[in-house]
């Protein structure tokens, strides 16, 4: 008597692989949590941020650069959590930030001149907006939400 219905061996490990691999994608996927749209400014007032990168008392932030480290017009390499950020001032008193990882295939890029360029692939991105400007990147780079306290900038 055959049983229609049974599962054979190699039908159930394939459907166990095809779960595991589904899995580990889902995984590795990129995630855009908070962060303001490219372009959309940045700046807000924020409670009173303390100094050296650490949290900010009562903001929930992390202090990344100082205001008057970044030219007007300018930006800045920095780290949130770790992780390589820019930090621009378009105009005066003006701050936002964005990721450092080019949305093609995840290369640090790189602050050059007038642009973010991508060395892996070079696509080049606005400074102001995050925007692309060139190349094959599919996307903005992730804006990241800044306040300016007096002369500290924080980021969440």
């Amino acid at each position: 008597m055959t049983n229609d219905t049974a599962v054979s061996r190699r039908t159930a490990l394939l459907i166990g692989t095809a779960g595991t691999a589904a899995v580990t994608l889902a995984a590795c996927a990129p995630t855009t949590t908070g962060g303001t749209a490219a372009g959309s400014g940045g700046s807000t007032a924020a409670a009173t941020p303390s100094a050296g990168g650490t949290a900010a008392a009562g903001s929930g932030g992390t202090v990344v650069a100082k205001l008057s480290d970044i030219p007007v017009g300018g930006s800045i390499e920095t780290a949130l959590n770790g992780k390589a950020i820019f930090v621009s001032q378009p105009t005066k008193g003006n701050v936002v930030a964005f990721s450092a990882v080019c949305t093609h295939q995840g290369c640090i890029v790189k602050l050059v001149d007038t642009s973010f360029d991508c060395p892996c692939h070079g696509s080049k991105f606005d400074t102001k907006t995050g925007a692309v400007l060139a190349g094959p990147a599919p996307k903005p780079l992730i804006g990241i939400t800044v306040t300016v306290s007096g002369d500290s900038v924080t980021a969440s």
